[in-house]
């Protein structure tokens, strides 16, 4: 299992910007959607108690919300 997690979503653009930083830094992780997985959405939530992305989580323990000062809020609606 990877180090680290990455919770995010495809329609956040500072997602795929943490998301290319890991791949550049060589970083082994696991990448989740909260948009498209309630389960995910569920975990981050109870992780950070926010709905931001994207989320860096080490070990089990969140190290960043957000990218750079900068993050998405996914909602809640299924569709």
């Amino acid at each position: 299992m990877p180090n680290f997690e990455l919770f995010g979503a495809a329609s956040c653009p500072f997602t795929r910007e943490l998301r290319e930083w890991l791949d550049w830094k060589g970083c082994d992780f696991i990448q989740y959607d909260v948009e498209a997985d309630a389960n995910a959405l569920e975990r981050m939530q109870a992780l950070t108690g926010q709905r931001a992305v994207p989320v860096l989580v080490e070990n089990g323990k969140v190290v960043q919300i957000g990218w750079q000062g900068r993050s998405c809020v996914v909602s809640l609606q299924r569709t």
